[in-house]
């Protein structure tokens, strides 16, 4: 879609204000789904008529010169407030950009607003946002996953082309398998994280969520690469690739059993036989460890939620409550900025760093983490690929699991071994009958490229 786009732009066919008119029109129109929380109409029309204007004289404009796109609203841009969809930085102005976002704009790229998502990306359905839930596209009494699901829910919407989603534990790829739609999760330190309101450091990844794996790759590529202002950026290693040849590709066994949705098992194995048919040598693959996975994420992210969000009290950061003194000033601006599930994670997190339950908890989770890391590393050295669901099940209903906490965890079961090892993963669209279902593909780390080729040649038609 994008190619298209660019090339009908330089054609003359479209111009890139009228690009952007479509998608503000659109956000517009679809604003019952709330998968905006803002928009940023008049600095998009005008970066727009600056970049027809190039157009015109002939000037270099970039490789995505006149592309609207969607920032999640926990990224730092120009023009919109950044609230992280929590009343703590409600009308927060950020004072500068997120690297993402200016790598985009360098090229071209226009971003017409910010998307909802769960307050500080805690959550799995973005129904733990201070300003309303997002709808699901496809089922309007469904959610659209999280907590990237105003992002997801915009692309499935045809907003925009692409949408900016973060990935911690799936945030990507779970509401891109909730509504149909491509979403990609980097190699850890693919793209820098500057200017991106923190949640769990050791995890966080910003990444692109559009309709087509081509797409992802030409928008992973403007991003990627190392940044000075983000210690763990890689150098830049990313471009997008096609296959050539067969691929050994493992389909995760504990992913498959008697706990998957049968609808989910049977668009996975599907998509297994389609592989099979392209030539790819497709067999079943046994990581015991991953059956940890999710306790160890539930343990070493909150705490690091715990150290990131210390500093939101309303003195350096956050919208200060009248208080009578400074205990007063922390609790009232807490309770009233932070969510439930904010909350909830800030004590799990204090909990498990806290004196003598630190070696209990902490460090035997890390210890944990580590070998699932090397499992990954010892099957991924026999295999291309890893494949799977990205989720035991489709979309739920809204407000199904919102009073337990742990049935809403148990939906990132197949989503966080992959970040917790700082692995690629794509999510992409199966054929289905009902409701989106998602196929998960796993690369080995900065194999980003063939994830996303693998994840093209699924999407093209036999």
């Amino acid at each position: 879609m994008i190619t298209r786009l660019l090339n009908d732009i330089h054609n003359g066919t479209t111009t890139a204000r009228a690009l952007v008119e479509g998608a503000l029109k659109r956000a517009k129109s679809t604003e019952e789904f709330h998968a905006l929380l803002s928009l940023t109409e008049e600095r998009a029309l005008a970066r727009a008529d600056e970049i027809d204007t190039k157009i015109a004289a002939g000037d270099d404009v970039g490789k995505l010169a006149g592309i609207p796109f969607i920032a999640k609203d926990n990224m730092l841009a120009y023009g919109s407030p950044t609230t992280a969809a929590a009343k703590i930085l409600e009308n927060f102005d950020a004072p500068f950009q997120a690297e993402a976002i200016e790598r985009l704009e360098r090229e071209g790229a226009i971003c017409i607003g910010k998307a909802n998502l769960d307050a500080f990306a805690h959550g799995g359905s973005t129904e733990n946002s201070a300003y309303g839930p997002t709808k699901n596209p496809n089922d309007k009494t469904r959610v659209p996953g999280g907590s990237s699901g105003g992002s997801a829910a915009a692309i499935a919407l045809d907003i925009a082309p692409f949408a900016l989603g973060t990935d911690t534990g799936g945030s990507i790829r779970q509401p891109a398998s909730f509504t149909g739609v491509v979403g990609m999760k980097p190699t850890y330190g693919t793209v820098s994280r500057y200017g991106v309101v923190a949640m769990a450091s050791s995890t966080d990844v910003i990444g692109p969520i559009t309709h087509t794996a081509e797409d992802a790759a030409l928008v992973l590529a403007v991003m990627s690469g190392r940044d000075n202002k983000d210690a763990t950026t890689l150098p830049d290693f990313f471009a997008p690739t096609t296959i050539d040849a067969p691929l050994k590709i493992g389909v995760i066994k504990e992913w498959m059993d008697e706990g998957v949705d049968s609808e989910v098992r049977m668009a996975v194995t599907a998509a297994v036989e389609r592989l099979k048919s392209r030539g790819h040598v497709v067999e079943e693959v046994s990581l015991p460890s991953l059956k940890y996975g999710l306790a160890v994420y539930y343990i070493v992210v909150p705490a690091e939620v715990a150290s990131n969000l210390a500093r939101y009290d309303g003195v350096r950061y956050g919208n200060a409550q009248p208080a009578n003194n400074l205990g007063e000033l922390y609790a009232n601006t807490r309770a009233y900025g932070f969510m439930p599930e904010n909350q909830r994670r800030i004590m799990i997190g204090n909990y498990v760093l806290s004196s003598g339950y630190y070696d209990a908890y902490y460090r035997k989770a890390q210890q944990v983490r580590t070998v699932i890391m090397h499992e990954f590393d010892d099957v991924l050295s026999q295999y291309d690929l890893l494949v799977g669901p990205v989720a035991p099940t489709p979309a739920f209903k809204l407000g199904e699991n919102t009073d337990d906490p742990l049935k809403m965890y148990l939906a990132d079961i197949m989503t966080v071994p992959a970040s917790l090892a700082g692995l690629p993963a794509v999510s992409v669209p199966l054929p289905t009958d009902g409701l989106p279902i998602g196929l998960q593909i796993i690369g080995k780390q900065q194999a980003d490229a063939v994830v996303l080729a693998l994840a093209a040649q699924l999407q093209e038609e036999d």
